[in-house]
This record gives C-alpha cells, structure tokens and sequence, in this order.
C-alpha cells in the first residue's frame, strides 16, 4: 500500500515557491521565509496568485508530487502532474469502456451504490447516538427510501435512470442534512446545496472541502495509471476531472461531510471564521482556512479499516485504494469494481 506523506498547504497569497536542491523554497518579498524537502510531500496546496518557478514545477512532476493551484478561496485553478503512469492498454481500455454507455453504467451503479449506501448509514448512526435531538421517524423514513433506491440502482444498466435515482437520494438526504448539525445551529444550517457561488457557512465549507477532495481523488487516479478527465457517470466535458468525480461520489458523505459536520459540531469554527461578500457568497476567512486545513490534514491521518481490502489504512489512502481498485477491475484481474462501502 502507498505511504501517506505530508501535503503542504501555502495559503499566503503574496509568496512565491522555487526550488533549492531537493527543497521547496517560500518567498516572500525576495525574502525566504520557509524551507521544505521535497522527499516528504506527496502534495502542494498554494492559494493565491503569486505561483511557482517552472524548477519546481518540474521536480514535482519528476517525483509524482501533485502540485495544485487554487484560488485565494478555494476555487480550482490547475494541477500540475507528471507523465502518465501505467501501461498504455490500461487507458485504452477505459477509454473503451467511457465511449459505450452500457459498460460505463455497469461501474456507475457502483459509485452510486457506495454514495446511497454510505448516506443510508450516515442516517442510521445519527438515529442511533442522537435519538433525542434529532426526528428519529423522519430519519428511518429517509433510510427505507435511500433503500428502496438502492434495490433499484442494483437492477439498473441505463446511465440515465442511474442518474435520476442518485437524484432522488440526493434530494432526501438533503432534506435531514440539516438535523446532524447539532451545534451553533443559529449560525450554521444548510437548507439546500448552493454551489456558485455557496450562500452559507456550511455550504461555503462543503465547496471547499470537495474541491480539496476531489483533487486527492484526481491525483490518486493518475498514480495508477488512469485518465482522471475521462469518467464513466460524469461524461466528458473540457477540462472536468469526470473520473474523479465520479470516484468521490462515494467519499463524499461518509468522508468530506462527515468532516464538515465535525467541525460545527465540536465548534473548531464559529460564525467569525466567515464573511459574506456584497453578491450574497459566504467565504471563510484566512485564519479559518488554516485551521480548516490543519484538521483536514488531521482527518486524513486517521486509521480506517478497508471495508474491501480488510486492512487498516488512513483516510488519506481510501481515494488511492478505491483508484487501485478501479484499475485493477478494468485490468480484468476483478470481476467488478467494489465501492467503498462504510459502516
């Protein structure tokens, strides 16, 4: 299994990243003011607009570290990789498999089972530990119907209806996501999902969170061997990580909300950690953007058991085991591809 090494989160937006040796060198101001090796990182995180040296730039795609820009607000700019790794049949063969629909449907109802199955007992836990605080009855209702929808996501091979029943699963979930959140609830709430720009706090840390994750997934992803930008759900559109995408739909409760509702709920953050723009966006501020990484990185440490493989990883790891899974599935060495199915 690959070694979970450190990610480096520059979220100074005025300093600049070149290379020194075999270290990362932060600028500011012609100043230097932090020194990295580059043998520890697995991931480099810079907000703002100052960039990186094409040195750096270049030893990071030598050492398959992920270098990601994004914006001072966490919105995805690019991602700098190295060359493809994995032999040339293997992205052949995905490539097959995305351009008939049938094929490509036989794995989405997998990343569909593992999102509806993950939120299901996302529901369940919540009835179980908090019966007084939340509408117990309200929540077994939503659990029996993202049942129902699973039975018909297992007996279904059209991407269309897949697409439609995900729909429905989501539209339920939604509607009780509001009752996990058990603290501050004056200052944090979420009634529906705003994306672009988010209009709440915890849509605001939502946003953010899935874009942190979804390039984990698309990095992941290419250090098998697969084409991140070529999916299988999310079909092909210029410059979307589809195949990412399509991976984290499983992650994304059980691994990015559950983190966001944690951090309400143990009050890391408060509702001065936000400011709200004269278009209505809701941003978290800088200091709040470091301690939402701090205990992002945290999470990522934390030990799991792989409900497939059986042995204890990080979370960290789960989006480069579900990678090598998936790859592995298209090698024909599985007979399909196992969703991460947590409990």
């Amino acid at each position: 299994m690959k070694k979970l090494l450190n990610t480096l989160f520059v979220t100074s937006p005025d300093v600049y990243l070149t290379l020194n040796g075999e270290n990362i060198v932060v600028m500011k101001e012609k100043e230097r003011i932090g020194r990295i090796p580059l043998h520890n990182l697995e991931a480099v995180y810079t907000f703002g607009y100052s960039g990186a040296s094409p040195s750096l730039m270049g030893a990071c795609a030598e050492r398959s570290i992920s270098l990601v820009f994004l914006t001072r607000n966490g919105r995805f700019l690019a991602r700098v990789i190295g060359k493809s790794r994995g032999n040339v049949t293997l992205r052949k063969n995905q490539y097959r498999i995305s351009e008939d629909e049938n094929k490509s449907a036989e794995i989405a109802r997998n990343f569909i089972v593992g999102k509806i199955y993950n939120n299901k007992w996302m529901l369940e836990r919540a009835t179980r530990d908090y019966p007084l605080r939340i509408d117990v009855q309200k929540f077994k209702d939503t659990s029996c119907h993202l049942s129902e929808l699973l039975i018909q996501v297992r007996h279904t091979a059209k991407l269309d209806l897949l697409r439609g029943y995900e729909g429905q699963a989501a539209i339920s979930y939604n509607e009780v996501f509001d009752q996990i959140i058990l603290q501050q609830k004056e200052d944090f709430y979420f009634h529906r999902r705003s994306r672009r720009p988010p209009l709440d706090r915890v849509n605001a840390m939502l946003s953010f969170v899935y874009t942190l994750l979804s390039n984990d997934v698309a990095a992941s992803l290419e250090s098998v061997g697969l084409d991140a930008y070529v999916g299988f759900l999310h079909r092909d559109r210029p410059g979307r990580a589809s195949l990412a995408l399509d991976v984290m739909e499983e992650l994304r409760g059980v691994y990015a909300d559950r983190f966001v509702i944690s951090l309400v709920n143990k009050k890391v953050v408060n509702k001065d950690d936000f400011f709200t723009k004269e278009s209505g966006a809701v941003l978290m501020t800088d200091e709040a953007r470091k301690k939402f990484l701090k205990h992002w990185q945290d999470r990522k440490q934390e030990k799991i058991k792989h409900p497939y493989i059986g042995e204890k990883i990080s979370w960290g790891l789960v989006p480069y085991a579900q990678s090598m899974l998936l790859a592995r599935y298209l090698r024909g060495d599985l007979d399909e591809y196992p969703p991460f199915l947590w409990k």
